[in-house]
């Protein structure tokens, strides 16, 4: 326990650190979010490449208690993969934050970051079956379904980040879940339970700085890292995605109610931008950045602490108590929008 706290501590303080160096670096490069009138909500010029900080300092935890990370399955291949694909992920991350990349190339490299993974030898053998026994699943399945999986947590935590400390706050959510299930004596995990820890300590020494009204923003490539951080220890804590479902639960439909309302109109999902997003229509009813913050943690923490205590039925049910309160919310919006029209 005291060593949990020890590492928790100096990730949150090293975090911390190198979110304030980063900062300075950002203004000198020029790498800045300029407020823009009906598409920015902030309301002053803001560093990016916060994301750089939190890579940083995430990485250079897991170096230092590298022993402990392959003391159980988990090879040092695993790691080097996983490392391989964030440094990717933040080499277009900056690039994007100071050259504004189409579409098209953005996308490059979340998806060299998936396969990085499968490369390093990470793989899905099976899930459990609610109703008994396992899914087996074959190397190439494996592939498929983790490329699949990172890309929609990549974009998830990307579309999320539209409101100051909601990403890092909720990624932080996820990984003291994922630790206090892998240190379960039932789910015992010691190397994930402590990268996941590392992964909570960073994201608070991050939040510091990005609570609203944040003084540095993640950026692309932090927006896209913490999906791909949480993913991936959702992947090797034993194939647990449900935890990282429930926690991302409402973000995840709201990402897919966006791409399916952006087709019906016959748009881009990939390319078209709006501010019809969950986070910004809770935001448009006046409860203030905060408060609507707030409410996204409360339903990642109640949602994915069940995780904890729930077999694999409860788990479904929870997963359609979250499906059940995203379709009343997105009826509410769309009830809300035509008595105004």
């Amino acid at each position: 326990m005291l060593y949990n706290l020890i590492i928790f501590s100096i990730s949150t303080v090293i975090t911390l650190a190198f979110s304030m160096a980063v900062k300075k670096i950002a203004f000198r490069l020029d790498i800045i979010d300029r407020p823009v009138e009906g598409r920015k909500i902030h309301d002053r010029p803001t560093p990016l490449l916060g994301g750089v900080a939190v890579f940083a300092a995430f990485f250079i935890m897991l170096w230092l208690v590298r022993e402990k990370l392959i003391a159980g399955e988990l090879q040092y291949g695993h790691w080097i993969g996983f490392f391989a694909g964030a440094l990717l992920i933040m080499i277009g991350g900056a690039l994007d934050d100071k050259y504004d990349l189409p579409a098209i190339k953005q996308v490059i490299f979340p998806m060299l970051a998936s396969m990085c993974v499968i490369a390093g030898g990470v793989s899905i053998e099976k899930i459990t079956n609610p109703f008994g026994g396992f899914f087996h699943f074959s190397a190439a399945v494996s592939a498929v379904l983790i490329f699949i999986w990172l890309m929609g947590m990549m974009y998830t935590t990307k579309t999320l980040d539209g409101l100051d400390g909601l990403v890092a706050g909720i990624t932080a959510i996820g990984g003291l879940i994922i630790f206090l299930f892998t240190t379960s004596t039932k789910y015992y995990q010691p190397d994930v339970g402590l990268a996941a820890l590392v992964l909570t300590g960073v994201c608070l020494g991050f939040l510091f700085l990005n609570w609203h009204p944040a003084k540095i923003f993640l950026g692309e490539g932090g927006s896209v890292l913490m999906g791909f951080i949480l993913g991936v220890l959702a992947i090797i804590s034993g194939g647990k995605i449900a935890i990282a479902l429930l926690v991302m639960g409402i973000p995840i439909m709201d990402l897919a109610w966006t791409i399916i309302r952006r087709l019906l109109s016959g748009k881009n999902p990939f390319k078209y931008a709006d501010r019809k997003h969950l986070h910004f229509r809770i935001l448009d009813l006046g409860l203030g950045q905060r408060k609507t913050v707030l409410i996204y943690y409360a339903l990642a923490a109640v949602f994915g602490s069940s995780v904890l205590y729930l077999q694999s039925l409860g788990k479904i049910l929870a997963m359609s108590v979250l499906v059940i309160l995203m379709f009343f919310v997105i009826i509410g919006f769309s009830y809300k929008k035509d008595s105004r029209s």
